[in-house]
């Protein structure tokens, strides 16, 4: 089987395959709070922050509902350019908060003028913004957006979805001025599927004081308490933990702005490939995801018979996502995989186009 080239779960280095079937240990222990320790902080570099990242077994969504069950008193608003950004808007709606909807066309990045000018006639507790629409393959503009919103309600929390972003281009909490991002291992972090990280700002933590019904297992406040003796309120996805630890070092190691660099390299080739085609590109130039491309079918091909094609052959592409099934397709390139990969891939494709 060739590389996964799906938008997650994506291909994980064998050693941290292996990392996880080290022998356990007891959750409370000394050795393993060194270890959850020390993951806690080298997460925190890849974040860019200086505040705390809680490490739960959780999918990314489960975050989406921490956030608003945490950090929403009276009413937020979600920007929504994409599926998941209308998830986290589901989210909130069933959770019994006040959501506003801040809409734009899915081809279109959320501007940071839109933003400002709706923040600016109603006071909102919570912002939510997805950084890369997994489902479109855009990449919102945050940073622009935070500041948008600082500048006319410095009170609203910015709350960002970076499940296919976070360790595939650049996130800069602090500098950004952002009060929660939360990710999923399964992505560009190159992990197995189950844990999900979120930094949480010191003014994110003070606004969950005063909510209540903040529920037990994703309480903020409860999280922080464990997390400063370096441990989790309930058992800790321990094998996880330890792929965290050592992929981390291995990330590190690479270096964050090599890494981001690998997968824009890949990105650049895949769309410069689709548009050779004669495909077209979802995303708008300027806004296009490093880490996964969804590719309009403007060719009008069969996209089922060549996902067949191509599994037949090893190799495992995404249809579109919800309403986009048929109009596109999507190639994750996030993962421990190499450019060497990518071209086997889209040779399989170029021989099926071909036939």
């Amino acid at each position: 089987m060739s590389p996964l080239f799906i938008p997650g779960p994506v291909e994980v280095h064998q050693s941290v395959l292996d990392a996880q079937a080290r022998a356990m240990l007891p959750h409370r222990s000394a050795e393993f709070e060194e270890i959850f320790h020390r993951a806690e902080q080298k997460a925190r570099q890849v974040f860019q922050t200086r505040s705390r990242v809680f490490l739960l077994a959780s999918s990314g969504t489960g975050i989406h509902e921490a956030a608003v069950r945490n950090l929403v008193n009276k009413k937020m608003v979600a920007c929504i350019n994409g599926a998941f950004s209308e998830r986290w808007y589901q989210v909130a709606q069933s959770n019994g908060k006040r959501v506003d909807r801040l809409e734009v066309d899915w081809q279109k990045p959320v501007s940071p003028e839109l933003v400002a000018d709706r923040v600016k006639k109603e006071h909102y507790d919570v912002l939510t913004i997805v950084h890369n629409e997994t489902s479109t393959g855009l990449l919102n503009p945050v940073a622009e957006i935070a500041a948008a919103v600082s500048d006319v309600s410095p009170d609203t929390l910015i709350c960002v979805d970076a499940v296919s972003s976070l360790g595939g281009t650049a996130m800069e909490m602090d500098a950004w001025g952002l009060d929660l991002v939360l990710t999923s291992s399964q992505k560009a972090l190159a992990l197995p599927p189950g844990l999900a990280l979120c930094a949480v700002s010191d003014r994110a933590l003070a606004r969950a004081e005063q909510v209540s019904d903040r529920g037990w297992y994703f309480d903020f406040l409860r999280l922080e308490k464990h997390r400063t003796t370096n441990s989790s309120p309930a058992t800790p996805p321990m094998p996880l933990i330890f792929a965290l630890d050592l992929q981390l070092d291995r990330i590190l190691a690479q270096g964050l702005e090599h890494r981001f660099a690998h997968h824009q390299a890949l990105a650049d080739h895949t769309q410069a490939w689709a548009l050779g085609r004669g495909f077209g590109l979802y995303a708008p130039r300027g806004y296009r995801s490093p880490t996964v491309t969804a590719v309009e079918n403007r060719l009008q091909i069969d996209l089922f018979r060549m996902k067949e094609y191509l599994s037949q052959r090893g190799f495992l592409i995404a249809s579109g996502y919800g309403s986009l099934k048929g109009s596109t397709f999507r190639i994750g390139h996030m993962g421990e995989i190499g450019m060497e990969d990518l071209d086997a891939l889209l040779a399989a494709i170029n021989q099926f186009l071909d036939q």
